[in-house]
């Protein structure tokens, strides 16, 4: 099958490296620097699951350029997604499926809205990855695993397709029925971990070691819990309480990508996440008042660190 990987950042980047080191028939559509370094020197993975340097032959910024896929992992973080959700209508045949990897729980909608609801999987990749340098991408932690499922009958064998070459190419993959749970499981746990790690500009490991960092923290993944129950996903009562224990569990220094974006000063995927619990839970009659607090904190960083002396 030929997989076209839609953004080759660090999720894209991480497992698009994996499958072309397996043998996978692999494209990537790619730009700036990310892809020149790419064209000139291929993919180079660091990780605690075995470094790989791979050459990468199918590259372009043009998906028109590209055959069209069997498979389009869309991996492009969320202010890029509706722009990118339609030009990659080239890429698109009869039956092609895009699954879709992107942080929040909104991506359906903008993906279903450009090329209609019929290709439109979703998956979450579950990976603390980054772009360490142009072309180099740097995993730490111990786990790298990829959950998705169809959303129509007819993608379905498309995906089993994907996660027999995931196993092949010995990446973590589970094809699940109810992948809609999936996702807001998911978006629980990320959402206190973006939340918290970009606020305070503080990796986890101080985040959970104080207690009114840590009572924030369940806060707000008690109230995305909330939101995901109040939109009809049974989500156990323990499930929190769960998430805060995987939370003890993760490398002191681990950091959300919102937080390492915020570093950086890029823009934030802030509007998709906390922000995405403010807007959903007023529709509910939800409070949210700690997701509000995490929202209006880093709003002025939501588009980029402010330009000095900015007008107040």
């Amino acid at each position: 099958m030929h997989i076209v990987f839609y953004g080759a950042g660090g999720i894209g980047g991480y497992f698009g490296a994996r499958l072309l080191a397996a043998g996978a028939d692999v494209s990537f559509v790619a730009r700036g620097r990310q892809a020149q370094a790419m064209r000139e020197h291929g993919l180079r993975v660091k990780s605690p699951l075995g470094d790989l340097q791979v050459a990468a032959p199918s590259i372009s910024d043009d998906p028109a350029v590209l055959p069209p896929a069997d498979l389009v992992v869309f991996a492009v973080k969320m202010p890029d997604a509706e722009a990118a959700a339609g030009r990659s209508r080239p890429l698109l045949k009869p039956g092609t499926v895009v699954l879709p990897l992107q942080n929040g729980v909104e991506i359906v909608d903008v993906l279903s809205a450009a090329i209609g609801p019929a290709p439109v999987a979703l998956g979450t990749a579950h990976i603390p990855v980054k772009i360490a340098e142009p072309g180099v991408i740097e995993h730490t932690g111990s786990y790298a695993a990829l959950r998705f499922g169809p959303l129509q009958v007819a993608q379905r064998p498309v995906l089993e397709a994907f996660a027999a070459v995931c196993e092949r190419a010995k990446i973590q993959a589970e094809l699940v029925d109810d992948v809609r749970r999936a996702m807001w499981e998911k978006f629980v746990f990320l959402v206190g971990m973006s939340s918290l790690t970009a606020l305070t500009r503080l990796p986890i490991g101080v985040v959970r070691a104080d207690p009114e960092l840590r009572r924030l923290l369940q806060q707000v993944m008690d109230e995305t819990a909330a939101l995901a129950r109040a939109e009809g996903v049974a989500l156990p009562d323990d499930f929190v309480a769960k998430q805060m224990a995987s939370v003890d569990g993760l490398p002191a220094q681990a950091k959300a990508s919102m937080a390492n974006d915020l570093d950086a000063g890029r823009q934030l995927e802030l509007p998709w996440l906390a922000g995405a619990v403010v807007r959903r839970s007023a529709r509910v009659g939800l409070p949210a008042s700690a997701s509000r607090f995490v929202a209006a904190a880093l709003g002025p960083y939501a588009k980029g660190a402010p330009a000095a002396g900015a007008a107040r």
